[in-house]
């Protein structure tokens, strides 16, 4: 039989100032006491499973929920730079009405070219992808025959699972990411990968 990795992947709570569309990025945006609770509301979801580490962005409102939720899994957490939101540059904390107001050129030629369009100062989503893949492939080969959990964000999360499906980057909004969403990937030694659950 081929031994698998399963990754549970999910997305960080509810932020501040969520309900209104931002890109906060970097920014290290404080978590709201709901999203504190959806922490705590996703350990029944770890029923049955034997999560052997957990590795976390290492933004506030990753770190938060990988300590609730390593200490209700009996693991100690790791925080990985590399899985921090991508970098929004000089749009970062804005609203999207802002940034249209503000850079409506910038705006639109992000809007033409998703993948390869670089906000001043910021990643592109290849550049996000080229820290992302890598660094959950070194988890998967380091946990082979075992259950991890990451913690992570939602453009991450859209990265993670494109390359999970063989999709391109280009559609990375073709997947939802909610707040605390839970997904589940097994990652086979032959290569072969499988989403099990998106946005649960």
């Amino acid at each position: 039989m081929i031994k698998k990795t399963r990754v549970y992947l999910i997305r960080h709570g509810e932020v501040e100032g969520a309900g209104v569309p931002r890109y906060n990025g970097y920014a290290d945006v404080a978590l709201t006491e709901h999203g504190v609770q959806q922490y705590h509301d996703l350990k029944p979801r770890f029923a049955g499973a034997d999560i052997k580490a957990c590795y976390s962005s290492s933004l506030t409102r990753c770190v938060v929920g990988a300590k609730i939720l390593s200490e209700h899994l009996g693991v100690v957490p790791t925080f990985r730079h590399e899985l921090k939101e991508l970098n929004i540059g000089v749009w970062e904390r804005m609203t999207w009405s802002e940034i249209m107001e503000r850079y409506p050129a910038e705006w639109e030629a992000r809007k033409a070219d998703l993948v390869n369009y670089r906000v001043p100062e910021g990643e592109n989503l290849i550049d996000l992808a080229n820290r992302v893949i890598p660094t959950v492939n070194e988890i998967v080969n380091k946990h082979v025959d075992e259950e991890v959990l990451i913690v992570a964000h939602g453009g991450v999360n859209r990265i993670i699972l494109l390359d999970a499906i063989a999709a391109p980057l280009s559609s990375m909004f073709h997947i939802e990411q909610q707040y605390a969403c839970l997904n589940i990937i097994d990652y086979f030694e032959d290569g072969k990968r499988v989403v099990k659950l998106l946005n649960g």
